[in-house]
Order: structure tokens, then C-alpha cells, then sequence
């Protein structure tokens, strides 16, 4: 006896629901020859007569009453995939669990989820604040699936993607001098109270690298941990600092002016992910998203835009 294919199934299953032929083409759209010739090549080659025709209709066989209740649970376990297919889909059920530099968290990463929440709207999010000291862990201990970090985490456990370049800016307080330029230097900063971030942390090397490049050893007046505190200490009025471009990417900053630097300071973003794990469609889709919004952080941050006075 041959198997009976899923075709073949789902055609018994059309003839069932419609009675009749015709009606069984028109629920798959097919012709009705093509419907008949298939019914009759079943029974021919299960030896089985499925359907006997009463007034018109055709009405299952008692002896086929075993295959059209299997041919129902076929097609309800069709439906019950169809339903997870759909959920999966818009991330029901679902846990992302990633995590960010608090640069990239300050507005970067919050216009990425909101890409990530429109396509997947039932996606359950778990977004991280860390320090690149606590990465090895989050990652290796599969807490979370990626990082986006502002600098490489040496591990010989990790793989670093660079996913984004961008600019190290100046930030005085609204109506502060400098905020008259078109373009600061690191010799005006270098002669106002500095608020800056410890140098031997990763992102303060990083970011005081112009001054040095320049000559300069900065001498800080304050020092914040995360640059959303030197951001808010130079709101207040308490200095001026150098920034990464990403950390003020948003158009409305009051309280801050943010100007370009003559000197070359750059920032190059990572995607920090254990080697040899497979990201979830999620994470993946999420990567592509703060690629997108690190690509356009440019507009967000532009001077002119984020001080129109």
C-alpha cells in the first residue's frame, strides 16, 4: 500500500468540509476534474473507499471512519503550529535579554527597541546597564546574548563586532563662551574646570584621548563613572567635557551645548557576543537596529539641530 501524502489530505480534508467536489475545488482553488481524479487515485491505491455519494453529497464511509479522524487531528496540530508560528512571530512568549554601555543606553538604545517593540510587539525585552569589567560574565554565563560596548572586550571567549564609528564632541553649559564657536579645541578646554572619567577606565582613555594626542595631560576638576553623569555636571554648570557623539544623541539637550572638535576623536561601537553561540532572529534583528540608529545618531547630535539659537 502506498503513504498517503499531505496533498492527498488536504484534498479528503476539502471534499469533508464541502461535500462535494465542486465545492472541495473551490475551497483550495483548484479545477474539479483535478479533485476528482485525486480522491479516486486515493482510494485506488489505499484500497479503501473514502466517500460514498448520498443526495448529492459526498458523505465519509463508516469503514474510513479511522483516517478522517486522523486526517482532523492532522490538521488541528497544522492549526496549533500555525498559532505558535504566529506568536513566534511577534515574539510572544519570547525573552531578549541584552546589554549596553551606558553611552549607547543614554538614547541610542531606547530608539532601538522601539524598532525592535514594532516588529515584535509582544517580544519580552531584557535590557542591561554594564560596565565593560562586567561583560565577560553577562556573556560567557549566557545571561544575556549580546553587549554593546564602546570599546573591544579581550576575551578569548568573545568575538567583537565593530558595528558603528562615531565622533568624541565637546559639552559646555548653555551660554557658556565656547558655546560662541563654531568648532572647540582641546587647548580652550584644557584651560576650564574639566569634568572627565577616570583614565584608566576603558571609555576615559578613550575619551581624553584628543587632550593627549594634543600634548595635554587633563587635569580634572570632577570626575563622574558613567557619561551620564559628566553630562549632568556640565548641565549644571560645573565645567566643560569631552564626549562621545552617541552619549548626546538627542535633539533636544537643555541646559548642554555640544560643538565639534578641531582635533580628530573618534569612537568605534561593538557588538560583543560569546564565540560560537548562534544569536536568536531577535538578536539579530536587534544588532541591525542599533546599527541603524548608531548610523543616524549624526542627526540627532548635530549641533545646529540640538541648538537652533
Amino acid at each position: 500500500m502506498r503513504e498517503i501524502t499531505l496533498r492527498q489530505i488536504e484534498v479528503i480534508r476539502a471534499v469533508m468540509l464541502r461535500g462535494t467536489i465542486a465545492g472541495a475545488a473551490e475551497h483550495l482553488g483548484v479545477s474539479a476534474p483535478g479533485i476528482s481524479r485525486l480522491i479516486k487515485h486515493t482510494e485506488e491505491s489505499l484500497g479503501l473507499k473514502l466517500f460514498e455519494r448520498k443526495a448529492g453529497l459526498f458523505v465519509p464511509t463508516v469503514e474510513a471512519g479511522k483516517v478522517f479522524d486522523q486526517v482532523r487531528e492532522v490538521y488541528k496540530g497544522v492549526e496549533n503550529l500555525q498559532t505558535a508560528l504566529a506568536s513566534l512571530q511577534k515574539g510572544q512568549d519570547v525573552r531578549l535579554a541584552f546589554a549596553s554601555a551606558p553611552s549607547v543606553a543614554q538614547f541610542v538604545a531606547a530608539r532601538a527597541i522601539r524598532q525592535i517593540r514594532a516588529r515584535y510587539p509582544d517580544l519580552y525585552i531584557d535590557l542591561n546597564i554594564l560596565k565593560i569589567e562586567e561583560t565577560v560574565d553577562y556573556l560567557l554565563l549566557e545571561r544575556g546574548e549580546f553587549v554593546i560596548m564602546s570599546s573591544p572586550v579581550h576575551n578569548p571567549g568573545l568575538d567583537n563586532e565593530e558595528i558603528a564609528h562615531g565622533k568624541v564632541v565637546a559639552i559646555m553649559p548653555d551660554g557658556h563662551p565656547l558655546g560662541q564657536l563654531e568648532r572647540v579645541s582641546v587647548h580652550d578646554l584644557a584651560r576650564e574646570p574639566l569634568v572627565g572619567i577616570d583614565p584608566t577606565d576603558p571609555y576615559g582613555r578613550l575619551i581624553a584621548r584628543p587632550f593627549h594626542d594634543a600634548g595635554i595631560d587633563p587635569t580634572h576638576s570632577m570626575r563622574g563613572r558613567f557619561a551620564q553623569t559628566v553630562v549632568s555636571l556640565v548641565r549644571h554648570g560645573l565645567g566643560v567635557a569631552l564626549i562621545d557623539e552617541f552619549s548626546v544623541a538627542e535633539v533636544y539637550l537643555p541646559g548642554v551645548v555640544r560643538r565639534p572638535l578641531v582635533e580628530d576623536g573618534t569612537i568605534t561601537i561593538y557588538a560583543v557576543r560569546k564565540k560560537g553561540r548562534s544569536l536568536s532572529t531577535f538578536a539579530d534583528y536587534a544588532i541591525r537596529q542599533f546599527c541603524r540608529e548608531l548610523r543616524d545618531a549624526r542627526r540627532w547630535s548635530n549641533p545646529k539641530a540640538a541648538d537652533p539659537s
